[in-house]
């Protein structure tokens, strides 16, 4: 938990800040863009700016975040693995991580500090964690790894590896059916260097797994052989050295990408 309440990004967030951008107004910017655009990321925090706004509005705003954010999450309901770190599905999940990823990229109405502020703190029951109150993203970690839903062998466990690689796999699954791929392609190629800065305060090793994750969410002989054997990987559940030894060369923590 310490990791978590103490990372930079975290606590911009809770300080309200991290997804300003400062100084320009949506309106008046240039909407052409280089292909790639470097991830924007300061003293470790990653910040908005005049590009993340336009890449935020090229997606379609919150509105197009929203219709991606519940595609994946109805993924993750109906994978055994990820669905039992979900305490429940009555709670608005998909509207929380929207609203997050729009005010990361710039949006100015602030819509993940407003969904706080009017976020219930009716604490959840834990179990043997006790009542917990869910009101930032180190509470809703906290809250996912002691899931009652988790096995006992298993509870109060960060998240590891395999973990991550499923919950990449879906989420970008996710962003492909949700046509940002092909609509906003600018968006969703800094959107993939995004996931990687945030994955790896959860696991310092998912961040080697993004592109991989992207690549296996574009084969339908992947997402069907999925469906099939009821939502499982199989190829997934192997030791963090087989996994990595499974990655190209360059991609194993050696390119310094997504910062580069």
């Amino acid at each position: 938990m310490d990791k978590l309440t103490s990372d930079p990004d975290i606590l911009a967030e809770n300080e309200g800040k991290g997804g300003r951008e400062s100084g320009r107004e949506g309106n008046d910017l240039v909407w052409e863009l280089e292909d790639d655009v470097e991830l924007n990321v300061v003293g470790n925090t990653h910040e908005a700016n005049s590009k993340t706004v336009v890449l935020l509005a090229q997606a379609g705003g919150l509105e197009k975040l929203r219709k991606f954010t519940e595609i994946f999450y109805k993924k993750a309901f109906a994978d055994p693995h990820i669905d039992k770190f979900i305490r429940s599905h009555n709670d608005p999940h998909g509207e929380r991580f929207a609203t997050w990823i729009a005010e990361k990229l710039g949006d100015p109405t602030h819509p993940w500090q407003e969904n706080r502020r009017n976020r219930g703190r009716c604490p959840v029951d834990l179990g043997r964690a006790g009542m917990h109150a869910v009101t930032d993203r180190s509470s809703a970690h906290y809250a996912a790894w002691h899931s009652p839903k988790r096995e006992a062998s298993k509870w109060g466990s960060h998240f590891n590896l395999q973990d991550s690689r499923i919950w990449l796999r879906l989420h970008f699954w996710a962003l492909r059916e949700s046509g940002l791929m092909v609509s906003a392609p600018n968006f969703s190629r800094y959107y993939a260097k995004f996931i990687g800065h945030f994955v790896r305060v959860y696991e310092r090793q998912a961040q080697m797994f993004v592109r991989d994750s992207i690549r296996w969410s574009e084969e339908e002989e992947n997402t069907e052989g999925y469906l099939e054997r009821g939502g499982t990987m199989p190829d997934v559940m192997v030791s963090d050295g087989e996994a990595i030894k499974g990655l190209p060369k360059e991609e194993r923590g050696g390119d310094g990408w997504p910062y580069v």
